[in-house]
Order: C-alpha cells, then structure tokens, then sequence
C-alpha cells in the first residue's frame, strides 16, 4: 500500500508536464515533415534521384516512392499539427524514421557516398564528403520524438482533444481514485472484522 501511494505522488509531476511535452513534439514533428515534403514536392525529380541512390529498390518501385513520398511527409505533418489520429500517426512517423535510419546505416555499410536526400537534396556526392552521422543521430531523435507522440498522446490543442478520443483525466487522476477507493473498501472491511461486528 505505501509503495502504491509513493507511486501516486510522483506521477503527478509527469501527468502535469506529459500534454505539454506531447505537443512539442508534435509541433516539432509536422515542422520537419512538412518541410521535408514542400523541399521534395517541388523538386520531385530530385526527390526520385534520391531514392534511387540508395540502391535498396528497383527502379520502377524508387520512381513510385520518390514522386509519393513528399505527399505522404505533408499528409503526416498535417495530421501532427491538426493532432488528429494521434496516436497512430505518431506510430507511421515512427516507422517512416526507422525506415529512414535503415536506409542511412545501409548505405554507409556499403560504402555509398550520397546525400541522405532529407530535405530535398540527395543523390551521388564526391568520396569522403557523404556525412552519415549528422542524418543518423537526427532521425534516431525524431524516433523518440514520434515515439513519444505514440505512447503518450493525449495533447492539448488537438482535434482528438475536442472530439473526445482521449480522457482528459490523467491516468495518475484515474489511479489515485482507484487507490482511494481501494483504501476506503480496505478501512471498511476492516471495521467489520469479528470483534466489532454488531450483535
């Protein structure tokens, strides 16, 4: 029971800070992806070149993921600022990352010099100035980042927020009223043991 209730008094600091951190990485989130998406939709050749110069897909299937990929990166972004579907949106951008981090490491195991192709760039650059570790520790970021928006979100200015799909009660809320109503059945078993039952 006191390690139940230590538990309870240091949620509450969380609960109070995890809306707030949610929205920041979702703002965070639909900034870069929108930006990755407008920087690619307006150069989709470009956006092609960069697929294509991992090496990882047929040509046929990197034209298809070159010229759709910008509008799938703005459809997210969109997603992520309106905080609409949140949950699932924060697990497809998550994916995309992870995608995205494979493709990086991929390509520098096999000695490709390229350009990540992040923002709009990409394709073939000169031996030794293919820089991996910059494009690598910044989608690991936007992982945690996106996978804080999966576990965690409930968010305020979100359109789940109006539409009622997440509780506005916290979850410490829901099991600190749990604890005391398990408190107030334990006090009034108690009060009912042989000894002091009445009669």
């Amino acid at each position: 029971m006191r390690s139940r209730n230590v538990l309870i008094r240091t949620l509450p600091a969380w609960d109070t800070a995890q809306p707030w951190v949610t929205l920041l990485a979702r703002l965070a989130l639909a900034g870069v992806l929108g930006y990755a998406g407008l920087s690619k939709v307006t150069a989709p050749v470009v956006s092609v070149q960069a697929v294509e110069a991992y090496e990882l897909l047929p040509p046929e299937l990197a034209r298809v993921v070159g010229y759709t990929l910008p509008a799938f990166e703005i459809a997210l972004a969109v997603l992520l600022l309106l905080g609409l579907a949140t949950r699932y949106v924060g697990a497809l951008t998550a994916v995309l990352m992870v995608v995205f981090t494979a493709g990086i490491v991929s390509a520098w195991a096999r000695g490709l010099s390229i350009d990540c192709g992040c923002f709009g760039s990409g394709g073939q650059v000169p031996p030794g100035e293919a820089d991996y570790v910059t494009p690598l520790l910044r989608d690991l970021g936007f992982v945690l980042l996106a996978g804080i928006v999966m576990i965690w979100p409930r968010s305020p200015l979100s359109a789940d927020q109006a539409f009622g799909l997440y509780p506005a009660q916290s979850p410490t809320d829901r099991f600190a009223s749990e604890s005391t109503n398990g408190d107030d059945d334990e006090q009034g078993v108690a009060t009912r043991r042989p000894g002091s039952a009445e009669g």
